[in-house]
């Protein structure tokens, strides 16, 4: 089975966005041009999850177009996403910032979806997928180092409390790399597909590893990359793992 966990920047490129008129305004802008690359990048991998961070579900920006949707269709793929800031958060209620969500699309029959909130920090979702024989969480951290190992601690009793073989992944904005999740994967007992802490950010001239799949007992990795694009300001991750059943 394959999975490819990419960070698209709501499909803007790389580089800074522009800060004309005002700063910041280039989050105001789509490019469906990248988009389109992203799809064909994706498609050519030939993925049975995907893993998607920071996707547009349909704002002014896009034109009204659901990334995760489009992306689904031009897959074959179920879509599951959400607003990754919470029910209780002003961001629900802003242009754009409402739109902003992550996002599961799966090719294998999908016994459930979950969405479960971090209590601490601005991004708060987690997406919890139960496949037939695998619980795949998908997150993305907070950039506050404080508010980054509360999350820490709820996922962990997320992990515990799963029934299958765990995979955790997403951008984890470790900022000091795989230190600062080895307690983490300790104490859940999960090991890391990049085996060689491969940097993921930035995508033109990778030094950070921000990015990660881990996984649990009763999961075997084949294959684990990062290939180089440049769709956005991270690098994709692409694993192929194998779930050993038990008799």
């Amino acid at each position: 089975m394959r999975l490819l966990v990419y960070n698209i920047r709501y499909g803007l490129g790389t580089g800074v966005p522009s800060h004309v008129p005002v700063p910041g305004a280039g989050y105001l802008f789509g490019n469906p041009g990248v988009l389109d690359e992203i799809i064909a990048f994706i498609k050519a991998r030939h993925p049975d999850i995907v893993g998607l961070i920071e996707v547009d579900t349909g704002s002014l920006r896009t034109g009204r177009v659901n990334q995760a949707e489009k992306i689904a269709a031009a897959l074959g793929h179920f879509s599951s996403y959400e607003c990754k800031y919470g029910g209780e958060s002003v961001n629900q209620y802003l242009p754009i910032l409402r739109k902003q969500a992550n996002a599961f699309l799966a090719a294998p029959t999908v016994k459930g979806e979950r969405f479960h909130y971090f209590e601490q920090g601005i991004k708060r979702l987690i997406i919890e997928l139960e496949l037939e024989d695998v619980a795949v969480f998908l997150v993305h951290l907070s950039l506050k180092y404080r508010h980054r190992h509360f999350q820490l601690r709820h996922l962990y009793e997320l992990v515990k409390a799963a029934r299958k073989p765990v995979i955790v992944a997403g951008d984890f904005n470790t900022f000091w790399g795989e230190n600062e999740i080895f307690l983490f994967k300790e104490a859940a007992g999960l090991r890391s597909a990049n085996r060689d802490s491969l940097p993921s950010y930035p995508s033109h001239a990778p030094r950070m590893e921000l990015d990660f799949i881990l996984y649990g007992s009763g999961i075997e990795v084949t294959h684990f990359e990062i290939p180089r694009v440049s769709y956005s300001d991270h690098l994709p991750l692409i694993c192929d793992f194998e779930v050993r059943r038990t008799t």
